[in-house]
């Protein structure tokens, strides 16, 4: 893993800030094909792509910041803009690029919860190679694993001045992999007849299982709030249970309405 791919002068090229751009560019482009694909506001995509990464990195840090890492923060305000340092919550960014979303699609016309059931499957997969740019960062790492086995990350990273050469449960590579099933989940539930917001609602709960087992393993925070639980997993919490109520609302709405009158073809 490499923090710094090449320097301009002075200035450093950091992998984690090119990855992070990537991954906005390319789930960007993932929503644009999903939205051409329906025939609905593709050509409104990259327009939310950069409002909604924008916001999303802005809530991703303020975040982690207020809700991880404020005993730091607090006597340290001016590194808070340090994005390249690591500490990005993904449920803060989440959260700000759906409301950046929404503001976007009311102020268009557009329909939110259909438009983000289109785009859900790329949001996930932006996720996934988010989850590269942590690793080669060096954060979002998981604790030692008590072995011979495990990541062991160079002297230079966050999780070396944590856990020094002890080899840690590569809890950030598992993350992008399970996103990457999610991806694939949500492509086969958008094929069947769901209903509208249960697409983006599944992948909400989806992920929120995933990181609440994962942050059994994390190891780059440690506080608990309540049963022993994490912040990420408490917000995990009421996530699953939230959404789950959710999708079924929504599908029994669905069920209530009476069916629309199917078009019929014209004749030539």
């Amino acid at each position: 893993m490499h923090q710094y791919l090449f320097f301009i002068g002075d200035f450093p090229i950091r992998a984690y800030g090119l990855i992070l751009s990537l991954s906005i560019i390319l789930a960007t482009g993932t929503a644009y094909f999903l939205a051409k694909q329906d025939g609905r506001w593709h050509e409104h995509v990259v327009d939310i792509g950069i409002y909604g990464g924008l916001s999303g990195i802005v809530g991703a840090r303020l975040w982690d910041v207020f809700f991880f890492d404020w005993d730091y923060y607090q006597h340290h305000l001016l590194e808070i803009p340090f994005v390249w340092q690591g500490g990005m919550a993904i449920q803060g960014g989440i959260l700000f690029g759906f409301l950046a979303g929404y503001i976007y699609t009311k102020r268009h016309h557009i329909d939110t919860w259909a438009f983000a059931d289109i785009v859900a499957p790329a949001i996930i997969m932006g996720q996934s190679i988010g989850r590269m740019a942590n690793l080669l960062n060096g954060d979002a790492f998981g604790h030692p694993t008590g072995g011979p086995f495990g990541i062991i990350y160079p002297a230079t990273t966050l999780a070396y001045q944590v856990y020094g050469d002890k080899p840690l449960w590569p809890a950030e590579i598992w993350e992008g992999q399970i996103d990457i099933i999610i991806f694939v989940l949500l492509l086969l539930f958008r094929t069947t007849n769901h209903a509208k917001g249960q697409v983006f609602i599944l992948y909400a709960i989806l992920y929120s299982i995933a990181r609440f087992f994962l942050e059994f393993l994390r190891g780059d925070y440690s506080t608990a709030l309540l049963l022993g639980l994490k912040s990420a997993q408490l917000t995990s919490l009421v996530i699953i249970i939230i959404g789950s109520i959710f999708f079924v609302w929504c599908g029994l709405k669905q069920k209530s309405q009476p069916p629309e009158p199917k078009k019929q073809k014209k004749r030539k």
